[in-house]
């Protein structure tokens, strides 16, 4: 996510990753090393799509342009969890 997206985007593409994520948990048999890798990539990438939208709404209901909402640093962004 490198250039700007408007809410719907960001909503398109949270359904895509976790549509991607929903048919690597379904996998019957377990994953592979690298579909684990990818997982965990996916949940970082949804992370990130949830706070942006966040960010977004939030500079909206203030009066603040959404478009200045940049993507956090997955680092940034999985702290939250802590």
């Amino acid at each position: 996510m490198d250039h700007m997206y408007d809410d719907d985007q960001i909503l398109a593409n949270i359904g895509a990753l976790v549509e991607e994520e929903r048919a690597l948990r379904q996998r019957v048999g377990g994953l592979l090393p690298e579909e684990l890798t990818r997982l965990a990539e996916l949940e970082v990438q949804l992370d990130q799509c949830w706070d942006l939208l966040r960010q977004r709404r939030a500079k909206a209901e203030f009066g603040e342009d959404p478009d200045t909402a940049a993507v956090r640093p997955a680092a940034e962004v999985e702290s939250y969890r802590s």
